[in-house]
C-alpha cells in the first residue's frame, strides 16, 4: 500500500516545525514504514536553504488565472524512513521563512489561504502529471491540504484521480481557514475561476456566502480522523464558549452526518520512546543557565529592551539567588486562549493564575511557564509575573529549555480549554513528570486522575476554575505530604505508553483499508 500525507508543517525537515502537528508527519510515516506501508509526504518549500535534495520534475500549474512553474524536490532526511517531497515557489517562499502569516484585522486566513490552495493545486497536478507517483490514499491534514479534497472531487482536469481514497485529519477544528467565494484575490473563484463546485457542500454554516476549506474536506474525505476518542465525540457537539466547552466548532452537524456515515474515526496520536527520553539528573544550574543564554538572544534582537525579557531575567536571578525548596511547576506550549483560557479567568480582583501562584508560594514553589503568541496574553503573563515572585515567564520557545522543563519538573500544568491531543503532557509523563490537566481530548485519553497524574472538569467556567483550583491545592498537598504514593503515580506516568507503533496499525485497519 502506498500513501502520500499532505501536509503545512513536517519535523522531519529543518525549520518546518510550528506545533505539534510537525511531529506527527515526522513520526508517523515511520511507524508506517515499519508496518510495510510505504509513505511519500509533501510541503511546500518556505524558501529553506541548505536542503539536501533531488529535483524530480517541475510542474506547470494553472491558478489564479496564470499558470506557474513549480518544482517538485525529493529531500534527503536523517529522521525519516519515508520518502520526503517539497514544492518550491515565489508564494511558499516570500515571507522569510516562515511556515504561517498573520493578516490584518478583517481579512484572517487571506495570505495563508491562498498560499496552500496554490500548494493544493500543485499536489493534484503533480499526481496527474506523474511526477508525484499517484497513492492508493491521499492523508491530508488541517484546512491547508482541503483543496486537495476539492479539486479532486470538482475539477474534471482531475476525473482520473477521482477514486483514490482520501483520508483528512482533523488536528485543531478551531482553524478552519474561511475565505469568501468571491470578491477578493483570496477566494475560491479568484484561485480558481473555472471550477463548477457544490456550494452547499463548501460553504461555511455560518457565513453561507464563504468557502470554509475544513468543512469541505470532512465532507468530501471517505474517512474523517480526530486525533483522540474523546475529541471525536466531542466535536459531535456544539460549542458553548460561555460555559467553557468547545466542541465542533460549527461544523457538528457535518461530523455528526459523517458519524451516521461511519467515517469518523478516533485515533490518539502516539510518542517516540528511546532510552535517551528518561529522566536524566539534570541540575536546575544547567536550566538556568539555558534560559539566561536564550533571554539574551531574545533580547538582542531588538534595540530596545522588552521589560517582558527584562522582568523574566531579574526573576530567573532572584531563583538563582534564592534557591527551591517546594516543588517546580512547569508548562510548556503555544500562548493561546486553548491553553491558557482558564488561567486568565478573574478571581479575587486578580486572575486565576494569580491565585495558583499564591497556593504555590505556601509550598515554597515556583512556576516556569514557556511559550508564546497571541501578543494580548503574552502582555496578560508578563504583567502576572511581575505580580508574583514565584511565576517566570519566557516569552519565547527553546528547545533546549522545553526538554529540560520536562525533565526537571515536578508536576506539568495544561489546564486547556480543548485538546484535540496533545504532545506536552505525553513528552512531560514520557520524563517521569504527572500532568494536571482539563479532562477533555487527548488529555482525558492519556490522563488517569490519581493514577498517572491529576485531572478536573467542570460543565462552565466558573465550576472548571473552582475544580482547577481544588485539584491544585489537593495535588500540592499529596506532593508535600506523601512521597510514596506521589512517586507511585510519577513511576505511572513514566511507564505510560502511546506508541507509534499502535497507532500504525489503527491508521491501517480504520482508515487505509
Amino acid at each position: 500500500m502506498h500513501v502520500l500525507m499532505v501536509a503545512a508543517e513536517n519535523d522531519a525537515l529543518p525549520n518546518a516545525k510550528v506545533g505539534g502537528v510537525a511531529d506527527v508527519i515526522r513520526d508517523c510515516p515511520n511507524a508506517l514504514s515499519n508496518k510495510g506501508i510505504s509513505v511519500d509526504v509533501i510541503i511546500p518549500d518556505y524558501g529553506f536553504s541548505h536542503l539536501d535534495r533531488e529535483r524530480l520534475g517541475t510542474l506547470n500549474v494553472a491558478f489564479a488565472g496564470h499558470s506557474h512553474q513549480v518544482d517538485v524536490w525529493q529531500v534527503r532526511s536523517a529522521k525519516s524512513s519515508a520518502r520526503q517531497l517539497v514544492l518550491s515557489h515565489h508564494y511558499f517562499s516570500q515571507h522569510n521563512g516562515h511556515v504561517y502569516c498573520n493578516d490584518e484585522p478583517g481579512r484572517p486566513f487571506a495570505t495563508d489561504a491562498t498560499k496552500f490552495a496554490f500548494f493544493g493545486a500543485a499536489v493534484c497536478e503533480g499526481l496527474l502529471q506523474g511526477v508525484i507517483p499517484c497513492p492508493d490514499v491521499i492523508h491530508l491534514h488541517d484546512w491547508h491540504s482541503a483543496c486537495v479534497a476539492l479539486l479532486l472531487k470538482f475539477d474534471k482536469r482531475f476525473e482520473t484521480l477521482r477514486n483514490t481514497k482520501l483520508v483528512f485529519t482533523v488536528h485543531n477544528i478551531a482553524l478552519q481557514g474561511i475565505r469568501p467565494f468571491k470578491g477578493d484575490e483570496s477566494s475560491l473563484e479568484a484561485w480558481f475561476p473555472s471550477l463548477g463546485y457544490d456550494g452547499y457542500v463548501l460553504c461555511d454554516p455560518r457565513y453561507p456566502h464563504c468557502f470554509n476549506p475544513m468543512r469541505s474536506a470532512i465532507n468530501l474525505a471517505d474517512k474523517v480522523h480526530l486525533v483522540s476518542p474523546s475529541y471525536a465525540k466531542e466535536v459531535l457537539l456544539p460549542s458553548e464558549s460561555a460555559k467553557g466547552f468547545f466542541g465542533g466548532e460549527g461544523l457538528e452537524k457535518d461530523l455528526q452526518n459523517a458519524a451516521t456515515m461511519g467515517k469518523v474515526v478516533g485515533v490518539l496520536n502516539g510518542c517516540e520512546y528511546t532510552s535517551s527520553n528518561e529522566k536524566k539528573p539534570v541540575s536546575l544550574g544547567v536550566l538556568y543557565d539555558e534560559i539566561e543564554a536564550e533571554l539574551f538572544t531574545w533580547m538582542a534582537k531588538s534595540k530596545q529592551l522588552e521589560s517582558g525579557y527584562y522582568i523574566a531575567h531579574q526573576r530567573l536571578l532572584s531563583f538563582i539567588k534564592h534557591g527551591r525548596k517546594g516543588p517546580l511547576l512547569t508548562s510548556v506550549g503555544r500562548l493561546t486562549d486553548q491553553k491558557v483560557l482558564l488561567l486568565r479567568q478573574p478571581y479575587n480582583d486578580k486572575l486565576l493564575v494569580d491565585e495558583l501562584c499564591k497556593q504555590l508560594s505556601e509550598f515554597d514553589g515556583n512556576l516556569i511557564i514557556l511559550g508564546s503568541g497571541d501578543s494580548a496574553l503574552e502582555d496578560v503573563f508578563t504583567q502576572a509575573m511581575a505580580r508574583n515572585s514565584n511565576l517566570l515567564f519566557l516569552k519565547g520557545y527553546g528547545q533546549k529549555i522545553g526538554e529540560l522543563l520536562y525533565q526537571l519538573g515536578d508536576l506539568f500544568l495544561m489546564p486547556s480549554s480543548f485538546e484535540p491531543c496533545g504532545i506536552s503532557q505525553m513528552l512531560a509523563m514520557r520524563a517521569g513528570q504527572p500532568c494536571l490537566v482539563h479532562q477533555v481530548g487527548g488529555l482525558n485519553d492519556t490522563v488517569m486522575h490519581l493514577e498517572n497524574g491529576f485531572s478536573f472538569a467542570g460543565s462552565t467556567l466558573e465550576l472548571q476554575c473552582e475544580n482547577l483550583l481544588n485539584c491544585f491545592i489537593e495535588t500540592l498537598k499529596l506532593y508535600n505530604n506523601d512521597s510514596k504514593k506521589w512517586q507511585h503515580i510519577a513511576n505511572n506516568a513514566r511507564n505510560a505508553r502511546f506508541t507509534w507503533g499502535e497507532v500504525a496499525q489503527q491508521y491501517i485497519d480504520t482508515m487505509y483499508k
